[in-house]
This record gives C-alpha cells, structure tokens and sequence, in this order.
C-alpha cells in the first residue's frame, strides 16, 4: 500500500473517531430509495398491454388515448414509447405516430432459439440442485396451470407457464443465467400468449415430465425433455407467422 493511500485511510478513521466522540452522524447520509418513477410504471403498464395482447401487433397506439387509460398525463406515455420503440416494442413512424411492433419470424426463432439453450441448461443445473421443497413447489406451479387450462384462461396460463419456467431458473442458482433469462422472458411470453391453450395439455404434460426428472435428480433427461419442449412451442410459433397473412397492418388495423 501506498503511504499516501495509507496516509488518507488513517485520516478517514481519525474522523470516524472524532465524529463518535462529539455526536456527529457517523455516516454519509444516501437518500432513501423512492418508488419506481411514474414513467417507469407506465412503460411496465404497457409492456403488460403488449404481451396479454390489449394491443395488437400493428396497433395504433395514440398518446392521448392510453394518457386517459391509464390515468396519468401524456408526458410519461411519450417517455414509454420512446423506450417501447428502443426495445423492440413499438415503432415510430414518422408522420403517423406509434404502432405495435409486428415480430418477424426471424426475430422470434432467434430469441426462442436462446431460450432453448437457457432453458436446457437451468433444466440441468436445477436436477442436481433439486430438494423435496423444491419439487412440492413444481408440483404446485404445474397445477395452477393445469386449473388455468382447464378454465381456458389464457392470461392465467401465460402467466403459470412463466412461473414454471422462471421456478426452474431460479433452482439453477446461477444468477447471470438468470439475468440473462429475464431480458427475454416477456419477449417468450409475447410470442406464446396466442399459442398457450393452443399448445394446451401437451405443454402440461411436457412439464410434469421435465419436474419428474429434476425430481429424479437425472439432469441428463432434464436436458434432453427441455430442449424438446421448447423446441415444440419454437416449432409452433414458427408455424404460426407461416399462416400470418404477409400484408402489414395499415393504420388503425389490427394485425
């Protein structure tokens, strides 16, 4: 260590000292952490719009509208949709205002295509990692999503299916895995909310399967059942921009 170093460090004690002896505070003061900002919760608002589908991919979004909609002034609504069109979200089209971004193929086997490779490998690490709580918990998760289906609730099977998953992730104990995971699970769930009672009791059955390997402790088969299962619902999405009619959506249409 360096004197000068060494030299400023006992200076800094000697004040914590004499901040002790003479009551002064012995901390810095750091401001308290405030509530997400407003344009924060607007922008989470809308992200949640997108992906249960109260918007639809090539949707008008106009700013006056969701202002009123959700209750706040237009100035935060801009902020999100600049972000929203940041992200991947939302496009802006000069002269005819924001629209929900319409996903390309491309795009959504690209992501899924990652999704596939950290979902086998939080499947693997979660069967060596796995405890009786751990598989009561699974258990507990599956047939919140089995109770949604049989209701056809899709939001609620949405919803099941990302507890699930991000249940399984977290068993992983791999915390850049899941920092990872989580910039594309809304993105996964944008894409699987159509397709979620469409993939129904088959996506159930995969995931009791997946939860009796990681029960077994066999991450070898985890590996194997994850990768199937989400190469089936990847085969699915696929499937369904195939019979998406290939016009773009003009404005104020629907896609």
């Amino acid at each position: 260590m360096s004197t000068e170093v060494a030299d400023a460090m006992s200076a800094a004690s000697d004040e914590v000292g004499a901040a002790r002896r003479d009551g002064r505070p012995r901390f810095v003061s750091v401001p308290l952490v405030r509530p997400a900002p407003l344009r924060q919760a607007v922008y989470d608002a809308m992200v949640e719009m997108i992906i249960h589908r109260q918007v639809l991919p090539g949707e008008h979004l106009v700013e006056k509208e969701l202002a009123a909609q959700l209750g706040v002034s237009r100035q935060p609504v801009r902020e999100a949709l600049q972000r929203l069109q940041a992200e991947g979200w939302v496009d802006l089209r000069p002269s005819m205002g924001a629209y929900v971004h319409l996903p390309t193929e491309q795009e959504a086997d690209q992501l899924l295509n990652v999704r596939t490779l950290l979902e086998a490998e939080s499947g693997r690490l979660a069967a060596g990692a796995t405890t009786e709580a751990h598989v009561e918990r699974l258990w507990e998760l599956w047939r919140a999503g089995v109770d949604a289906l049989a209701h056809e609730d899709t939001d609620a099977l949405v919803t099941a299916n990302a507890d699930l998953h991000s249940y399984i992730m977290s068993m992983s104990q791999n915390s850049v895995l899941a920092e990872i995971n989580a910039l594309v699970d809304r993105r996964v769930r944008w894409y699987y909310a159509p397709l979620a009672l469409g993939r129904g009791e088959e996506a159930w059955n995969e995931h009791a399967e997946v939860i009796r390997a990681i029960a077994a402790g066999d991450q070898d088969k985890a590996v194997e059942l994850m990768r199937h299962h989400t190469e089936r619902t990847r085969t699915m999405v696929a499937g369904a921009f195939q019979d998406r009619p290939q016009s773009t959506p003009q404005h104020g249409e629907h896609a």
